[in-house]
């Protein structure tokens, strides 16, 4: 099995074109659940995607310990003991899935993971990211709204904006790319997608289109 990192060149021993894969191991990671036992982890997967599913179909505020457990087929005693109330589960549930989230665009395929140009990259990031918040807005707004600026100073707002600054500082040389991946990174504010998403009742394609305008990755 090869241990080359994605956009690296072989021969040449050095990156490639659009990589940035030896600097993308220095970003911040979320952390991920200690290791558990294969059936435990089996029922974690469980639980996490029955809510998941529940908070997709019906939003946050229909989710209960007793649903849960009943859409994912886990007693509920199971349920409460893995994760104590309704609020610890959806918190690990935000976990989970920005855990999934960043594990795409940092060692996933191309164009959101390594081995394409810096521009698409940040491209598919972007609509990625939009997907994303839009998907989770309800619970990110929560959390939001619990603690309004902890988003920068968590984890995941220190990955993607190590992320996004290296991918403008290849794309866009002579920009200062770690304050503008600030700037870029703000319209993604939970409010402001709920916002736009709810209340004018934009769509994915909307704002993804909002945001490429914004940053001039493409014509008007």
């Amino acid at each position: 099995m090869s241990t080359r990192k994605p956009g690296t060149d072989e021969a040449a021993g050095r990156p490639g074109p659009g990589a940035s894969a030896p600097l993308l191991n220095l970003l911040p990671t979320v952390g991920g659940p200690a290791p558990e036992r294969a059936d435990a982890a089996r029922n974690r997967r469980k639980i996490l995607d029955a809510a998941a599913r529940i908070v997709a179909e019906q939003g946050p505020e229909a989710v209960t310990m007793n649903q849960v457990a009943h859409a994912s087929g886990i007693g509920v005693g199971t349920v409460y003991r893995r994760f104590g109330d309704v609020s610890q589960l959806l918190w690990a549930l935000l976990d989970d899935r920005e855990r999934q989230f960043q594990e795409a665009y940092l060692g996933g395929p191309p164009p959101l993971g390594p081995g394409a140009p810096a521009a698409e990259r940040l491209d598919a990031f972007l609509d990625a990211l939009v997907d994303r918040v839009v998907e989770q807005r309800a619970i990110l707004l929560a959390a939001q709204t619990a603690a309004p600026v902890a988003r920068y100073t968590s984890g995941a707002y220190l990955a993607m904006h190590a992320h996004v600054t290296l991918l403008l500082a290849e794309a866009r040389p002579a920009a200062n790319a770690a304050l503008v991946a600030h700037l870029l990174l703000a319209p993604f504010s939970p409010s402001l997608m709920h916002h736009l998403s709810e209340e004018q009742r934009l769509s994915a394609a909307e704002l993804k289109a909002g945001i490429r305008q914004l940053l001039g990755l493409h014509a008007s």
